[in-house]
C-alpha cells in the first residue's frame, strides 16, 4: 500500500528509533510530525529531510496528559488527521536493580514508557474511530516480553505494561478498523545505551541493531493493506540470545 498522502505522528522522534522511523516514512511519501522533549533535537532531525512534504515538529512531555492532548490537537490541525501514530518515546535509568531503584525513578519510567503511550493513544483514538481507520505502532522492547537483568526492574515493568496496552487495544478496536502493533526491538544503537550501568563498547555497538533496522520493520507494517494486521513483531541482533 502506498503511503503517499498518509500522515504520521511520532513521539520520541528527535533521536534513535523514532528519528529513523520519521525519515523512512517521510521518504515513503508520508507527511510526518515528530514530537519530543528537546526542541533542538527535533529541529535537527527535521532539517535532515529535504524532501516534500517536510517533517514538522512540536515539543511534548508524553507523561503529561495536557501536553499530550495539546500535541494531538496540533497534529490534527497541521496534518489534517493522524493516520499513523508511533509511540517511540522511551527512557531508562542507570540504577536498575530493585535494591538501587528509587521510587521517583520507578514513577519516571512508568510515566514515560507506559502512561505516555496510553496518553497518546487515548488522545488519538477518537478521530481514528470516526474514520474506522488507523494504525498505532508501539516501540516496546524484548524487555516487554522477557524480563531480564539487562533492562532493569522498572524498565521491564514499564515495557510489559506498554505491550499489554497495545495487545488489549488491538483486540478492542479491531472491529473499528484500527490496527495496533507492538514492535519488540532487541539491543539497538540509540542514546538510551548511554544509561547502561556498564559503558557499551564501540565494538558492541557495531554488532547490534541500528535504528534504521527497526524503521524498516515499521515501514513494512505501515505499507500493508488495511486487511492485514501484525499484532507483534520481534527484531533482534543476530548475535543476541533470545531466551
Amino acid at each position: 500500500m502506498s503511503l503517499s498522502g498518509k500522515t504520521a505522528l511520532i513521539t520520541g522522534g528527535g533521536t534513535g528509533i523514532g528519528a529513523a522511523c520519521a525519515i523512512a516514512l517521510a521518504e515513503a511519501g508520508c507527511k510526518v510530525a515528530i514530537a519530543g522533549r528537546r526542541e533542538d533535537k527535533l529541529q535537527e532531525l527535521a532539517e535532515q529531510f529535504t524532501g516534500e512534504p517536510g517533517i514538522i515538529c512540536h515539543t511534548v512531555d508524553v507523561a503529561d496528559r495536557t501536553s499530550t492532548q495539546e500535541l494531538v490537537t496540533w497534529a490534527n490541525e497541521e496534518l489534517g488527521q493522524i493516520d499513523i501514530l508511533i509511540n517511540s518515546a522511551g527512557v531508562n535509568i542507570v540504577n536498575r536493580s530493585m535494591a538501587d531503584l528509587a521510587p521517583e525513578d520507578w514513577d519516571f519510567l512508568m510515566n514515560v514508557n507506559a502512561t505516555g503511550a496510553y496518553n497518546c493513544m487515548h488522545a488519538t483514538l477518537p478521530q481514528m474511530r470516526e474514520r474506522s481507520d488507523g494504525l498505532i505502532i508501539n516501540i516496546s522492547s524484548v524487555a516487554g516480553i522477557r524480563a531480564a537483568l539487562l533492562g532493569g526492574v522498572a524498565y521491564n515493568a514499564s515495557k510489559f505494561a506498554m505491550s499489554a496496552l497495545g495487545i488489549s487495544v488491538a483486540q478492542e478496536e479491531k472491529d473499528n478498523g484500527i490496527r495496533v502493533t507492538n514492535v519488540y526491538p532487541g539491543e539497538v544503537e540509540t542514546p538510551i545505551l548511554d544509561k547502561r550501568p556498564v559503558p557499551v563498547s564501540a565494538e558492541h555497538r557495531a554488532k547490534i541493531l541500528q535504528p534504521e533496522d527497526i524503521a524498516a520493520a515499521v515501514l513494512m507494517i505501515a505499507q500493508l493493506p488495511r486487511r492485514a494486521h501484525v499484532p507483534e513483531i520481534t527484531v533482534k541482533p543476530t548475535t543476541q540470545a533470545f531466551a
